[in-house]
């Protein structure tokens, strides 16, 4: 299918539920960088699926079971793929909401189909074909992240594999574009050009502040600015934001910097809601 085939089109990806782009309302997506433990990743995901339920915003659950990509040997990767699947199963059993992970082989993308609801491929490995089809075979919904390397029509090309396998319920994901060295930026032509594409877009507000190696052995980041660049991304018209959130970020054990505290989610999501309402309604 040509670029221009899609040009106009509106598509709406299911997941669970939910439905993101076309016409429906914004949707979030929300969650740990990466699963600490059983316990406080429940309890994150239950607090927010009461906060979705409460305002009445499609919701859903992200969590990483493993950071293949991490800047030192030293640093947290988390559960491993067997324990992480089990507690993200165990979230969407217990609070009916969709769950989104990240996969970085062909060998995990089978497991991992079988308990998500979306499968993300990396902005390090969204050009790894063998990845990115594996993950268009499995049938399940595909976020690509966009890397920070690439320029937004280059992610075509990315589009393209995965829907050679017949998958079109393809999410793609802007994540801040690298400027220099260990600082990245948002540009919000960027979220244009991928719609073009015809497929959803999510802008992914925390990384796009992060400041990769920034602090040595691991990313540094400002997750001051977040909320800024998420109302704009929702005012240029995503379908879908992208937050990593901890209760307190300061004690996270991966990307500390520019998490959002969960305190200040609510506050950010009405804001948000609120501005696609007025703009897009």
């Amino acid at each position: 299918m040509s670029r221009m085939a899609v040009k106009n089109m509106r598509k709406a990806v299911k997941i669970g539920k939910v439905a993101v782009g076309g016409n429906n309302p914004l949707v979030m997506i929300a969650g740990p960088c990466v699963i600490e433990g059983r316990k406080i990743c429940l309890s994150l995901a239950g607090q927010l699926a009461s906060l979705a339920r409460k305002e009445k915003i499609p919701f859903i659950f992200k969590a990483s079971y493993d950071k293949a990509n991490r800047s030192s040997i030293k640093s947290y990767r988390g559960l491993g793929m067997a324990k992480g699947l089990e507690v993200l199963a165990e979230i969407k059993e217990k609070y009916g909401v969709p769950v989104l992970t990240d996969v970085h082989s062909v060998a995990e993308v089978g497991p991992v189909a079988a308990v998500v609801d979306v499968i993300q491929i990396p902005a390090f490995l969204c050009r790894q074909t063998d990845l990115v089809v594996a993950a268009g075979e499995s049938g399940k919904p595909v976020n690509v992240k966009k890397g920070q390397f690439l320029a937004p029509w280059d992610v075509w090309h990315i589009v393209e594999k995965i829907a050679s396998t017949g998958n079109q319920k393809i999410l793609v994901t802007e994540r801040g574009t690298s400027f220099g060295y260990n600082n990245l930026v948002a540009d919000m032509r960027s979220l244009l050009v991928l719609k073009e594409m015809g497929y959803p877009v999510v802008f992914d507000a925390t990384h796009s502040v992060q400041k990769p190696g920034g602090a040595g052995s691991r990313s540094s980041g400002d997750s001051r600015w977040a909320p800024a660049l998420a109302r704009a991304a929702v005012a240029t018209g995503c379908d879908a934001v992208f937050l990593e959130t901890h209760v307190t970020p300061e004690k996270a054990l991966s990307d500390p910097d520019n998490a959002i505290p969960l305190s200040g989610v609510a506050g950010l999501w009405r804001v948000l809601r609120n501005i696609d309402n007025e703009v897009f309604d």
